[in-house]
């Protein structure tokens, strides 16, 4: 459980930086924007590494056990999940509506996973990164207050009909084959 803490920790607590005021700036100026940017990367990639394997690691300790149902709520909310990250990158009514898709995406994969999980690492990690988003999203809202985040550009609306189709298809490719391959877990019981 510690490799997940240490993981957990140091991929949110470098993507927590920019959220405080002044500091991406100050690193910045120091290392140089690419100094920056290449450490935010090694960072990142060394939590998650940690995070993931971490994950892997601890021990099933059970906190609560959820009802069978809880396993189709999670499959039904992951699919918005992955409209709104595709939304992320692809500029339509959807990312402009919802301002920034990939922390919704990021509360929603969360959320549908602390609702079919009730074990101690599952609540650690995904209350974790459930928490980190809605923090960010209100940090945000602060720095637009102050001018400092724009409102994403619109797209044309065949960027929603792309962010769906594409999202979906994901969602799907997810679902049946690499949830099993790369969790180990397959989602929908056989």
């Amino acid at each position: 459980m510690t490799l997940l803490i240490v993981g957990i920790f140091v991929f949110l607590g470098v993507h927590l930086l920019p959220t405080v005021p002044g500091w991406r700036d100050k690193l910045a100026g120091r290392l140089g924007e690419n100094g920056y940017k290449a450490l935010f990367s090694l960072l990142s990639l060394a939590g998650f590494v940690l995070l993931v394997w971490g994950f892997a690691e601890a021990p099933v300790i059970q906190v609560w056990s959820p009802p069978a149902w809880t396993r189709w709520v999670a499959i039904v909310l992951m699919l918005p999940a992955f409209i709104f990250l595709v939304a992320a990158y692809v500029p339509g009514q959807i990312k402009a509506k919802l301002n920034h898709p990939f922390l919704i995406a990021i509360k929603t994969w969360a959320l549908a996973h602390l609702i079919a999980n009730g074990d101690l690492a599952s609540i650690v990690l995904f209350g974790s990164f459930l928490a980190y988003a809605v923090y960010d999203r209100i940090a945000l809202k602060r720095r637009g207050a102050r001018g400092l985040v724009t409102v994403p550009a619109t797209g044309p609306p065949r960027n929603d009909v792309i962010a769906v189709v594409l999202g979906s298809v994901l969602y799907a490719v997810f679902l049946v084959w690499l949830h099993p391959l790369l969790i180990g877990r397959a989602v929908v019981p056989h």
